[in-house]
């Protein structure tokens, strides 16, 4: 039997350094992960990048593919975007998605595919009007937006390093509705 495939998408807020315990709480349920980093993020894991690679066991994308390259990963059962960033969530929102991390579940939400998107942001970035318009835009269209406890957080005292992966992989599970197995 096949294991059900998660793209976890990492934009470049301070858990993002951490997503490698994110990979590693998602393949421990069963998930076939697959790590999509926003340009920024990926900048942040350059010296281990490699790490990152061999922990999944494929290409950490990071750009979008030229039209002469075959994709790099498989077909996604189910994505999260965590963290994700006030930037990206106005992007993605918006329609402009110039970065393989915001195209890719822009895309599939519209596709059936669940996504799930987890902000870490201040309560001082989460003020601005644009991100609750942006939060209400994402959910309208099927996203399912899950704050984790503590967010947003007063500006500069969010929990990087005790991101709640496992909280978020337990929502995914609801949102992918996979107690039934692997669709």
């Amino acid at each position: 039997m096949t294991k059900p495939v998660l793209y976890l998408i990492a934009c470049a807020a301070g858990p993002a350094r951490y997503v490698d315990l994110g990979v590693r709480r998602a393949q421990e349920r069963g998930w076939d992960v697959c790590a999509v980093l926003t340009p920024s993020a990926a900048r942040w894991w350059d010296v281990r990048l490699p790490e990152l690679e061999e922990l999944t066991g494929r290409t950490v994308r990071s750009r979008y593919k030229l039209p002469h390259e075959a994709d790099a990963l498989p077909k996604a059962d189910a994505m999260v975007v965590a963290p994700l960033t006030t930037t990206s969530a106005c992007k993605w929102a918006a329609g402009i998605t110039d970065t393989v991390a915001l195209g890719l579940p822009a895309e599939a939400v519209h596709l059936g595919v669940p996504v799930l998107a987890a902000p870490f942001w201040s309560t001082a970035l989460g003020a601005q009007p644009a991100v609750n318009h942006a939060v209400e835009v994402l959910r309208e269209q099927g996203v399912r937006v899950e704050f984790l406890p503590g967010e947003p957080h007063p500006p500069k005292q969010g929990d990087d390093a005790g991101f709640g992966w496992e909280r978020l992989l337990d929502a995914l599970h609801e949102a992918a509705d996979l107690r039934q197995g692997p669709r």
